[in-house]
């Protein structure tokens, strides 16, 4: 079999890339894409035929590993003569596992260079290109966080986790936590603010460590400041962060300045203090409710979301229970609820006690029932408010258009905005969470 990228005389035109996974895994296949436009490869979208198949993988659980395989087998059908590559989180930790017979190169984290070698036929095939990212203390994989959308744009500012966390195989994946220096950031900023990026989000594997090891020691609210004093660009938004790091200061910049979207995701994980223990989190239930308290007293209107993992090895009836009562107390506006599935290698899969999976799933249709309600009770609250909404630079869906406000609320108008366009929007229902407006 010749693959296209062996062909001395042919530099690859078609590539397909499909992503799993998270936020940080979306933002590495957008710099992978431009990465190969510059070299004159045409980006098609996953299922159509191309020279090359680039399945950019996530192993949070065994679940994503066959997820990222059975991509891999899909594209090997749809041309069996293209060139298939694994990469991203499976990769990185199980290259061996990843190397089927339908994947002919499997490239780890942080080989941006390499894998765009390889893609374009630079350099020889090799079964696997992966390296110990916990020996590694640079982010390679920094590049414009959007492609053919102006309005939204992810920024890289920090790589890698150094909590170990029971349940979680990503510091294994990603490597030691590191932060992009303050001067690339600010530099990324500025690019996306040249090209009409309207919301940049800041984005990381463990956004809060931002800083820790530079030197001299910065802080997130250091680098959220710089940013906001640039004035750039009207909106920006942190991805995701754990209650500790929610400190009095950046919760200051969230009240005094404009621009920093009234927005906060925090990962809380469970809600009962023996199950966050188990799970090796850095705090406990009172800090959670003090974290989330002082939040909506200084932020009245602020989206306040929040993580959970159902069914968490060990956890009883009562602790269930016991975490549902303790989530419906909190000022949470959503709850993005993942059924717990181990993932080998984690501390977590190797624990007693494993709840069987008909009780995991019941748990989490309860939890997701619970956030529903929340959602919806939040947004009924702006029925007949005045939002700004940034409106999305795509097709308008049966003459309505849609966009997100500042504090994360969905507003759909029946009216064609342009895209990348920010509006007042009178808010006059609310229909299934989502909020319908009118524009002046």
């Amino acid at each position: 079999m010749l693959h296209c990228s062996q062909a001395p005389d042919r530099e690859p035109r078609r590539v397909a890339i499909t992503t799993l996974g998270c936020k940080v895994n979306q933002y590495d296949t957008v710099a992978i894409a431009q990465a190969l436009r510059r070299r004159g490869c045409e980006i098609v979208e996953f299922p159509r035929f191309a020279d090359v198949y680039i399945v950019n993988s996530c192993t949070v659980t065994d679940r994503a590993d066959s997820e990222s395989l059975r991509l891999a087998r899909r594209a090997r059908r749809l041309n069996p003569q293209a060139l298939v590559v694994l990469t991203g989180c499976f990769a990185q930790v199980a290259p061996q596992r990843a190397a089927i017979p339908e994947v002919d190169v499997v490239v780890g984290l942080n080989r941006l260079a390499e894998l765009v070698e390889i893609v374009c036929g630079d350099r020889p095939l090799a079964r696997v290109v992966v390296s110990d990212l916990r020996q590694t203390r640079k982010v390679r994989t920094v590049g414009v966080g959007t492609d053919s959308s102006r309005t939204r744009a992810f920024l890289k500012v920090q790589e890698g986790c150094d909590l170990f966390c029971s349940f979680c195989i990503v510091p294994m994946a990603r490597g030691a936590s590191r932060s992009v220096p303050p001067r690339a950031v600010v530099e990324q900023y500025d690019l996306l603010a040249s090209i009409g990026v309207r919301e940049i989000v800041l984005t990381g594997v463990h956004l809060g460590s931002w800083g820790h090891d530079l030197s001299p020691r910065l802080e997130l609210a250091d680098l959220v400041e710089m940013l906001l004093e640039r004035d750039r660009v009207p909106r920006l938004r942190l991805s995701s962060i754990d209650p500790p790091e929610i400190t009095p200061r950046l919760l200051h910049l969230f009240e005094t300045a404009p621009a920093l979207c009234p927005h906060l995701h925090v990962p809380i994980q469970a809600g009962v203090d023996s199950v966050l223990r188990r799970m090796r989190r850095r705090y406990d239930t009172e800090l959670v409710r003090a974290c989330l308290t002082e939040i909506r007293s200084r932020l009245p209107h602020a989206a306040i979301g929040t993580d959970v993992i159902a069914g968490f090895p060990g956890e009883t009836e009562a602790e269930f229970e016991e975490g549902r009562a303790f989530f419906e107390s909190l000022p949470l506006t959503y709850l993005h609820v993942f059924p717990y599935s181990p993932r080998q290698g984690t501390t977590a899969a190797k624990l007693p006690e494993q709840v069987p999976r008909t009780t995991v799933l019941h748990r989490a249709r309860e939890l997701r029932a619970q956030g529903e309600r929340k959602r919806a009770a939040f947004a009924r609250m702006f029925i007949g408010q005045k939002l700004k909404v940034l409106f999305e630079d795509r097709e308008s869906d049966g003459g309505w258009s849609q966009g997100y406000s500042r504090n994360y609320q969905r507003v759909r108008v029946p009216t064609r905005i342009p895209g990348n366009s920010e509006r007042d929007v009178e808010i006059v229902a609310c229909e299934k969470g989502q909020l319908i407006g009118r524009c002046d």
